[in-house]
């Protein structure tokens, strides 16, 4: 993209998930930027009101807790009783897990499974029958590298859960192809983000901030931003990714490629 490139307004509303820090924060800040109007959801009301505060377009302030299905869809009603419509809806919320896979409990693996799979299936769910009476609409899930190549050991459950999540994606693309052309169904795959995430993953963890090579938070938000410009299936926040796991994925013997993976270390029960 050339430098001098004059950025379009961008008149849109969008909803975003996980709005009050990290990705979603910033996500907002650049979409207000460049003109939309957005409705924040998040659980920590005074953070999103103190972003809404910044200087920008309108927004929309709604205190909610994504795992669960009707507070969703308040998100939504109350989207439209406002703007009248919602172009985009950004499943950003999410959570980390720092276990091993043999250490997993129910409770573990259920709460990775609500906050990082479900609260998106409900966010689908509830938007879709908008976007199908509009004929048009996009819908952008936050996954995760992790839910391509999974070479984190301690991330086990975040994992699978973003691979649910793909996997949702990928067929909800399927059931709308024909009859929804311009419905878009987007899956945007971060690396390491120098945000919070590891510091508030189940069980602890380190700061993604001080791991190596952390992409900063405003790249990824920019990502997002052309994706919603110019939709496309499967988005990828850095160079390399997408041929990092095509080649796992290629490899004739996946176990070749997951043994250069960092060595699994976890502290004894």
């Amino acid at each position: 993209m050339s430098s001098d490139r004059v950025p379009q307004a961008l008149d849109k509303v969008v909803v975003v998930t996980g709005a009050s820090s990290g990705i979603g924060a910033v996500l907002t800040r650049q979409l207000r930027a460049r003109g939309a109007r957005v409705v924040l959801a998040a659980r920590r009301e005074n953070e999103l009101r103190a972003l809404a505060a910044e200087p920008g377009p309108e927004t929309l302030v709604v205190p909610a807790d994504v795992t669960r299905r009707e507070q969703v869809e308040r998100i939504r009603d109350r989207a439209l009783e406002r703007f009248g419509r919602i172009d985009v809806w950004v499943n950003n919320a999410g959570r980390g897990i720092t276990r091993a896979t043999s250490r997993l409990s129910d409770e573990d693996f259920d709460s990775m499974m609500l906050v990082n799979a479900k609260s998106a299936l409900y966010g689908m769910q509830a938007v879709l029958p908008h976007f199908q009476a509009r004929g048009a609409g996009q819908i952008v899930n936050v996954s995760s590298m992790l839910g391509r190549v999974p070479f984190a050991a301690a991330r086990s459950a975040y994992c699978a859960a973003k691979h649910a999540l793909n996997s949702l994606a990928a067929t909800l693309r399927s059931e709308l192809r024909e009859r929804y052309p311009g419905i878009h169904v987007t899956t945007v795959s971060p690396g390491v983000v120098a945000t919070d995430f590891g510091l508030k993953a189940l069980g602890g963890g380190p700061d993604s901030r001080q791991l190596p090579g952390a992409q900063p938070v405003d790249e990824v938000a920019a990502v997002i931003v052309g994706a919603i410009e110019r939709p496309a299936a499967d988005v990828y926040t850095r160079p390399g990714m997408r041929e990092a796991a095509a080649a796992y994925y290629a490899a004739e013997d996946m176990a070749t490629i997951e043994a250069r993976w960092p060595a699994a270390r976890f502290p004894e029960p």
